[in-house]
């Protein structure tokens, strides 16, 4: 499988510059890859791309790939039903469509098309990033982006007649949006404008604001945020009966908030009265204003795995609250829904936890929390919900995948205590025989770790070509899920592994802080704990061996190729943070310092410099087959962190396998075209199965 001579690589001008860091001196011989403009950048990039055409056109199975991903995508999706007074809003993408299309049902007429981005854009550069209708229905909140930015722009369209009455707003990204009762005026959140900040801030400085439809948002009202931290971001909320409003800070994405609240009927929307619920505490808390009177505090102050209390508005200190769910001793609350309405003879909690990133639904009292019944589900798997009417009642809608199970929308009904299905996704899909399993191994320290194994037997029959996947970071879990390309890998003969690493959220808060800032290392320490345990468990060798992971999880691959490079073959290295000591100087990084920590802080700065991949690419060593993907309208992780790794590890290499560099232009770091997810899906596969042996 390895060539006998390594490729030519483009020439990468070497630059002597070294810059003092509190005391110890770090070199940046690749500063100038920073800029996509420079002209050396430019050239650099195309022969890049040449090089990257040259690979491709050695992979065999690239079409096939691509193809089967095609088939297995071809189910399309369904979301759950959104009911708001007779109207009934979801999404649903047909075989072959290229983005989800948002319907609304009006009383059980037909089905109507409310915006399809194809229809906006035929290009297929226009993403529905969010969409929120009012609290009747009638009006509905959308947010577009174009070519991968994420830099939303709202609009607002009467539902009754599909015509857009307001917008755009620009300056809206991840904007949360909070109706009014009434359908006037909402709740939301928008950066400042940028002639009043330097360029380094102008993605930050957030503020909470009053819109009225039709209005200028530059007449909005500034209800919040003014005077705050620079990248605090903000939830905001209005509580059904548009009593209460909600406010949550974080610092970044910190794992913890600050949460205040206002009441609407005594104090003007323009000028809410706030009261602090929760400052300045370790914890993260959301509220929920019930339709009995009580407030559901979701919390995890004390109990890493979550908790649901239950107050009274106005008792709003923590030392007020009652659990109504208390912390499990080994599952994790991620969800509740509340089951209500004449036709049951109490109200009731629907409850989701997850058990080591499987999930589990059961059914309590809502008034005391008592255990009633655990709910069967379809299978192990993941739950996304539960949704509830938005005028209460017996039924709420959630939606079911697992490894080889296409998301699928259920209904619980309290009234009969039965789960049925609601709706498939429009298409159906040839799904292969696979095994699923979940596994136990020791990580360095003797943490134990799980990880989910999906392969083409039961057991280890012969070590076969494999890729193991990870995360680890900002406490997000990876639970089972339905995905094409993991199925396409198996059915050819493949196992894919996916680590459940510290970092991640699947064992509650604590495994999320085990993870970060000064304990990092953990995170990979697991990730090369996991290689060795399915090299030592027969399912693959370090020859068979690819790792594969994007955004954080591309920092994660970058430190593994870096520190343990003997035991894998290939790596493919996605949308990554990788020059950890530069990572505050671009796009998003100054709000991951809570996460990773800053660089200019000198105990976080020694963090930081030990295991950032870029920094620790050493001269001589023989990397693995490596592709680093990155997209030009990247707004979260900047592509110059792939450019400049790939052109050191090019420069370092002793080694004779290729290290390759996929730009793809009009595209972000989220969102796009079913097209474009194919192609990108199937690049990796064909580089994953050439450099593991995968026939």
């Amino acid at each position: 499988m390895t060539p006998d001579t390594p490729p030519a690589y483009p020439d990468a001008p070497r630059l002597d510059l070294v810059e003092d860091f509190h005391g110890t001196p770090v070199a940046d011989p690749y500063r100038w890859l920073e800029s996509s403009d420079d002209p050396r950048t430019v050239e650099w990039l195309a022969a890049q791309s040449t090089l990257m055409q040259d690979e491709r056109a050695s992979w065999v199975n690239r079409d096939r790939f691509a193809e089967r991903v095609a088939d297995l995508l071809g189910a399309g999706s369904i979301s759950p039903p959104y009911h708001r007074e007779a109207r009934v809003f979801r999404t649903r993408r047909e075989p072959g469509q290229q983005f989800p299309v948002l319907y609304v049902q009006d009383d059980g007429s037909a089905e109507r098309v409310l915006i399809d981005p194809m229809a906006l854009d035929p290009s297929g550069l226009t993403t529905l990033d969010s969409w929120q209708p009012s609290k009747e229905g009638d009006r509905l909140a959308y947010q577009l982006s174009v070519g991968g930015t994420e830099e939303s722009e709202l609009y607002v369209m009467d539902v009754a007649t599909g015509d857009v009455i307001d917008g755009p707003i620009d300056r809206c990204r991840y904007s949360p949006i909070a109706w009014v009762p009434g359908g006037n005026s909402f709740y939301y959140v928008r950066r400042i404008a940028p002639e009043l900040l330097p360029e380094s801030e102008r993605n930050f400085h957030r503020r909470v604001y009053l819109h009225r439809v039709g209005s200028s948002p530059e007449s909005d009202d500034l209800v919040f945020g003014s005077g705050m931290t620079a990248t605090n971001y903000y939830g905001v909320e209005v509580s059904r009966d548009g009593h209460w409003l909600q406010v949550s800070a974080s610092e970044g994405t910190e794992p913890r908030n600050d949460l205040w609240v206002a009441d609407l009927a005594s104090s003007p929307h323009a000028r809410p009265a706030f009261t602090l619920v929760q400052g300045d505490i370790d914890a993260e808390t959301g509220l929920e204003f019930a339709r009995d009177g009580r407030v559901l505090v979701s919390t995890n102050l004390g109990a890493p795995r979550g908790r649901l209390a239950v107050t009274v508005p106005g008792s709003w200190s923590p030392d007020t609250w009652t659990d109504l769910v208390p912390e499990h001793p080994d599952a994790v609350l991620e969800s509740v829904g509340v089951l209500d309405g004449p036709e049951l003879d109490e109200d009731l909690l629907l409850v989701v936890r997850t058990s080591h990133g499987v999930a589990h639904m059961a059914l309590h009292r809502a008034a005391d929390g008592a255990h009633l019944k655990d709910i069967p589900l379809p299978g192990a798997g993941t739950i996304g919900g539960p949704v509830e009417h938005i005028n209460g009642g017996p039924i709420a809608w959630f939606v079911f995948t697992d490894h080889t199970t296409v998301p699928t929308v259920y209904a619980y009904d309290a009234r009969t205590g039965e789960v049925s299905l609601e709706a498939r996704p429009p298409g159906s899909v040839d799904v292969p025989t696979v095994h699923s399993r979940q596994v136990e191994y020791e990580s360095a320290d003797g943490t134990v770790v799980r990880m989910f194994v999906i392969s083409p037997t039961a057991q280890p029959d012969r070590p076969r070509p494999t890729v193991l996947y990870g995360y680890g970071g900002f406490g997000i879990p990876l639970a089972p899920g339905y995905s094409a390309a993991i199925l396409a890998w198996v059915e050819a003969g493949g196992v894919w592994a996916i680590a459940n690493l510290r970092g991640g959220g699947e064992e509650g808060e604590d495994w999320h802080r085990a993870g970060m800032l000064g304990l990092k290392q953990n995170v990979y320490d697991d990730f090369h704990a996991a290689a060795q345990y399915l090299a030592h468990q027969g399912w693959t060798t370090p020859a068979q061996l690819g790792i594969y992971g994007g955004s954080n999880g591309g920092l994660l691959v970058g430190a593994a190729m870096t520190q343990r490079p003997d035991l894998v073959n290939a790596v493919v290295c996605v949308a990554p943070l990788l020059d950890m000591i530069r990572y505050t100087t671009s796009e998003l990084g100054p709000t991951w310092t809570v996460e990773y920590g800053d660089p200019q802080v000198p105990e976080q700065f020694g963090w930081l410099h030990a295991y950032s991949p870029y920094h620790r690419v050493v001269e001589g060593t023989d990397y693995p087959a490596t592709m680093f993907a990155v997209f030009a309208n990247d707004t979260r992780t900047d592509p110059m962190h792939g450019r400049k790794m790939c052109a050191a590890v090019q420069h370092a290499t002793s080694g004779t396998r290729p290290l390759l560099l996929r730009t793809e232009g009009d595209v972000g770091h989220g969102a796009r075209s079913l097209d474009r997810s194919v192609d990108e899906a199937a690049d990796t596969l064909a580089f994953l199965a050439r450099w593991t042996g995968l026939e």
